[in-house]
């Protein structure tokens, strides 16, 4: 096998697979290093799994209303083991299709660790593989808390590897994936508290969002507090117990799960070998078009610290494609308006300017438009959610810069309306749409 090609791709995850494969269909010889399953987080522990755990919740929830529509069922308990198997066969398959994929493209597929030696080689397990360009996509993992016994609790990936469903969990986080793994746990029967550091969750999101899930929360029976800055794990025969800074403490608890945040994968690529540069956190700082400091290594994905979302990454990485090996010059992603959904319950999807920064950059020339209410899929019962939205507008002209949604479907129908915003729609072409009744999403064509 030879060890040279034009193009080496460091990482088998969903940007540096985009990447390699649209470069090979362009007639490119790559290859793809990759010492995991293939697939990245997404597939093996982040969207796929996750959105099928969410789809186990939303059964549960499905339950609790089945009544309301004339049925009569008895829940006699879950299988989170048969769930968990059912759920992994899936993952294992779609690992072969990705591996398919590849050969389809004769892009070829190394198994292994890679360590950069130089700008143009990297050793992966002792073989040298040489190539006129290198993308580093090696995406990231979980941050643990540098605190005495913080090994005790788990990170979102051993999520995924649980066999029983533990009864007593605390969850220390704020952001999408501590909301979603929240939801899940509670829905299927276990006692959950969530721990933030601040006063909300989600607060990179416009507050509106934040707020309305933790009231959601809240009736769900997750208990949430805030303020809490963890400062040590203690675990015992009773279980895992988290101290915090002011004293509180938050347990026993049979897991305890944190979900502070992800670090970049970059520690072991050597990438100074290469004169690459990383910032203080590990991340690899790229321009508008994936390049690094580095005239022929580029970085796409979570490693860059930019919009760490799937989509993303796989835009990126057909994009640099396109730019460098099919001739369309200056072809790139705008990191701008990227629409994004949490598999929260209920759901939220957003995509454009939070209010604040609407403000910020248009000041006066910014007119928001609200709506609240109860989606029709709880008219029968007396356990109701609310859906809550949001419209941010700007100019004279009225253009819609932002759109926030929290409500049963906003995962569904927030891909339409990102489309809408990113041709420029202004309110007036959102009023003279015709409404789809009865949906909740005539509610963004029909603001006042």
């Amino acid at each position: 096998m030879t060890n040279s090609y034009e193009l080496l791709v460091i990482g088998g995850g969903s940007g540096g697979l985009a990447h390699a494969q649209r470069a090979a269909e362009y007639g490119v010889k790559a290859a793809v290093v990759e010492h995991g399953p293939l697939g990245g987080t997404c597939v093996n522990a982040g969207c796929v799994p996750k959105k099928l755990m969410w789809y186990a919740a939303q059964h549960a929830h499905g339950f609790e209303h089945a009544a309301d529509y004339g049925f009569d069922v008895e829940v006699k308990g879950h299988d989170w083991a048969g769930l968990k198997a059912r759920r992994n066969a899936y993952i294992e398959r779609l690992n072969g299709i990705y591996e398919n994929n590849l050969d389809k493209r004769s892009v070829t597929y190394v198994k292994g660790h890679a360590r950069f030696v130089d700008a143009n080689t990297v050793d992966v397990d002792g073989r040298r593989i040489e190539a006129d360009r290198i993308l580093i996509a090696t995406g990231g993992r979980p941050s643990v808390p540098d605190v005495p016994g913080a090994g005790f609790g788990i990170t979102s990936d051993d999520f995924f590897e649980l066999e029983d469903r533990p009864r007593r969990v605390l969850i220390a986080g704020s952001g999408y994936i501590a909301v979603e793994l929240a939801g899940v746990f509670n829905a299927l029967g276990s006692d959950v508290r969530l721990v933030v550091r601040r006063d909300s969750v989600l607060r990179d999101f416009d507050p509106m969002l934040g707020r309305e899930l933790m009231d959601a929360m809240d009736r769900d029976g997750i208990d949430l507090v805030t303020r809490v800055v963890p400062e040590s794990v203690l675990r015992t025969g009773d279980g895992i117990t988290l101290y915090a800074e002011d004293g509180r403490k938050f347990g026993p608890v049979d897991c305890l799960l944190w979900a502070i945040g992800r670090s970049p994968n970059t520690g072991s690529l050597d990438v100074d070998k290469a004169g690459v540069e990383v910032d203080s956190f590990g991340f690899v700082p790229t321009d508008r078009l994936q390049r690094t400091n580095v005239e022929n290594v580029f970085a796409l994905g979570d490693v860059t610290g930019r919009a760490a979302l799937t989509p993303v990454a796989i835009a990126a990485g057909r994009r640099l494609a396109d730019r460098l090996y099919g001739g369309m010059e200056g072809r790139h992603l705008e990191y701008e308006i990227i629409p994004t959904v949490i598999f929260s319950h209920p759901t939220i999807g957003t995509v454009g300017l939070t209010e604040s920064e609407a403000r910020a950059t248009y000041g006066d020339d910014v007119r928001v438009y609200k709506s609240g209410f109860t989606g029709m899929y709880y008219a029968l019962g007396a356990n109701k959610r609310r859906s809550v939205m949001k419209l941010i507008t700007a100019g004279a002209d009225e253009r819609v810069v932002g759109c926030h949604v929290i409500g049963e479907g906003a995962d569904e129908m927030m891909q339409g309306f990102a489309v809408a915003i990113r041709m420029g729609a202004t309110k007036k072409d959102f009023d003279d749409t015709v409404a789809i009744h009865p949906t909740s999403a005539e509610e963004l064509v029909t603001m006042r």
